[in-house]
């Protein structure tokens, strides 16, 4: 197995355990994160958005999470993997079962330089808001409200967790 295969199961494995601290620690101090929810830069934003995340789905009791990954690959340059997230989202208690593709790509000490997450935001609105998503969660305007609002918690988070 690739080195950077290995970071990768690392990550999701540690995903899977709700175990921010391990996840960040697999980023390059100059991470770029981007999904159709967040657009971030740097390892501590990167990072704070797993420890968000992983204390909501904690925070939302535990027996609603589940993560599964499979298809892994990596090479020196670029990598790519495919999970699903099964939650409860924190702000309707809504069961959401989310599929992603991500594509990754590497520092020469291994560590993630970028991660970009490909999900259908519609289908994911649906799940997580229900009649407003699936009314309006198509809408460019809508996903442009939603990143603010992402980016506003965040920025609470890690005012709160520095």
């Amino acid at each position: 197995m690739h080195a950077n295969e290995q970071t990768l199961t690392r990550f999701y494995t540690a995903f899977a355990n709700l175990d921010a601290s391990t996840m960040g620690a697999c980023y390059a101090p100059d991470a770029v994160f981007n999904d159709p929810g967040f657009s971030l830069q740097g390892q501590r934003e990167v990072a704070g958005m797993w420890h968000m995340l992983c204390a909501a789905a904690l925070g939302n009791g535990r027996q609603d999470w589940r993560l599964e990954f499979r298809e892994i690959s990596a090479d020196d340059n670029r990598g790519r993997a495919m999970w699903e997230a099964h939650y409860q989202f924190s702000a309707t208690r809504r069961k959401v079962h989310n599929i992603i593709d991500s594509d990754f790509t590497f520092t020469p000490e291994g560590l993630i330089a970028t991660q970009r997450d490909h999900f259908d935001f519609w289908r994911w609105s649906r799940q997580a808001l229900g009649l407003g998503g699936v009314i309006l969660g198509w809408t460019p305007f809508f996903q442009k409200q939603m990143r603010k609002q992402t980016r506003a918690a965040l920025d609470r988070y890690l005012a709160k967790h520095p």
